[in-house]
């Protein structure tokens, strides 16, 4: 076989490879056989260049204009010379000089075979920014190829040549990963780097669990349940807002199932992670009490100045509301973009009764805008339990009592006498001013 034929066979093999056409295949040879002339005679070199892949040849003929004085060797030839090999060339002519294909030399085909890999790498970014611009939020599969440094790279099943990795931060650490597994990731965006466009996907962003649900659900597949919103503690829990354009179609039902068979297999797929589905809202204050499901809300009051909503529960759905370490109250103030502050039904009572809670409070409720932090006496560490019991004020704390304290996670005897202590102190000696300064501004009534 000659060295063309082989230079064609092995660029056939590329093209079919890295799924170039026939024509593409020609211009990316043509360009790179040219990039190999003017490496060997000069940048302005002239030649035609024809390729017969049916006869396995490449035909390469330089062209040269005949002229009295070089200039250019690469593109002109002296008319003495010319005349060696055609008596009747005269100034002005085009002289052909056929170059056999070896000629090149292996520096001139590594030149030609880097210039036609640059352009199909440049290609394959092109078709990649096309291919995933817009398929941002998009489920894609593929499999696990390897793990380095806590980043996992995945090879996609139907774009093998693309870039794509599992950053750490966007893995479910409750979940184990082995290289060759299948795995099933969102796309979260495109990043650019030197070597061109790179897929980042994610387990962990609230995108996955919305792409996991448009794939089960097919009411989502066809625009008529939309998630508005989502909001996600990766491993744990996620909260999902849905709605209907159909008041045929329940978006609460049809998201999770017959049976709860779609739900399930969502669930199944985030290795157990709790799924709450609640209905979307326009009312901000309707859509709290439904984001803060499963609890039970009895009122809520909402600021739209300062996107706060205040909502009051029973003490019997206090817990149930703030959830564990707050991940309920939480998740809920993601899911509406609002600030929901909590209190239960007797601290409601406490600070005005039927009143508003955004009006003006009486003076010895104050303790409520004092956070732990700034507390003085109270360490870190304690503020640090408190605050995850659901407790960031001193109004939060006032009236707990000493067992109340003990029950949580990390506050020894000891210290619940410290913090007993510091609420006394802190109460004590003000409220009793006040109450005395303030002209009947309390909720106590007169005694009769």
């Amino acid at each position: 076989m000659s060295g063309s034929a082989e230079i064609l066979a092995a660029f056939r093999e590329l093209s079919n490879a890295k799924q170039i056409d026939r024509a593409e295949l020609h211009a990316l040879l043509t360009d790179g056989i040219h990039a190999a002339l003017a490496k060997k005679h000069g940048p302005n070199v002239q030649a035609d260049i024809s390729i017969d892949e049916a006869r396995g040849e490449i035909r390469i003929v330089l062209l040269k204009t005949v002229v009295e004085t070089v200039e250019d060797s690469s593109r002109e030839i002296a008319l003495e010379e010319a005349r060696f090999e055609d008596p009747e060339f005269q100034p002005g002519d085009i002289m052909e000089e056929p170059v056999e294909f070896a000629e090149f030399g292996r520096s001139a085909v590594q030149a030609a075979k880097q210039r036609i890999i640059q352009r199909v790498r440049e290609g394959e970014r092109t078709k990649i920014r096309d291919e995933f611009s817009g398929r941002v939020g998009d489920l894609l599969s593929g499999e696990i190829q390897q793990i380095e440094r806590g980043k996992i790279v995945v090879m996609l099943n139907k774009f093998r040549e693309a870039e794509a990795i599992i950053p750490y931060r966007e893995q479910n650490h409750r979940e184990d990963y082995k290289q060759g597994e299948p795995l099933r990731s969102v796309l979260k965006k495109i990043e650019e780097t030197p070597k061109g466009p790179r897929l980042v996907l994610s387990r962990a962003d609230p995108m996955f669990v919305q792409a996991l649900f448009k794939l089960e659900v097919p009411e989502i597949q066809q625009g008529i349940v939309e998630i508005k919103a989502a909001s996600r503690e990766c491993g744990s829990r996620t909260k999902i807002a849905v709605v209907s354009k159909d008041d045929a179609i329940d978006p609460v039902g049809a998201c999770v199932g017959l049976k709860g068979a779609r739900v399930q297999a969502v669930v199944q797929e985030l290795g157990g992670e709790r799924i709450d589905i609640v209905p979307w809202s326009p009312d901000p204050e309707r859509f709290a009490k439904l984001a803060l499901a499963p609890a039970k809300v009895a009122r809520v009051f909402s600021d739209a100045a300062t996107k706060t909503i205040q909502a009051v529960v029973d003490e019997d759905q206090l817990s149930l509301a703030i959830g564990r370490n707050g991940q309920n109250v939480r998740l809920a103030s993601e899911i509406t973009g609002w600030k929901i502050d909590l209190y239960s039904s007797r601290e409601w009572l406490e600070r005005g009764g039927d009143m508003p809670l955004f009006q003006p409070l009486p003076e010895d409720d104050a303790a409520a805008d004092v956070h732990l932090s700034s507390i003085e006496g109270l360490p870190p560490a304690t503020v640090a339990v408190l605050e995850a019991g659901g407790f960031r004020t001193l109004n939060d704390i006032l009236d707990l009592e000493r067992d109340d304290f003990l029950r949580l996670p990390g506050i020894a005897p000891e210290e619940a006498d410290r913090i007993i202590a510091l609420i006394n102190e802190l109460t004590t000696d003000d409220n009793s001013g006040e109450a005395a300064a303030e002209d009947g501004g309390t909720a106590e009534p007169e005694p009769a």
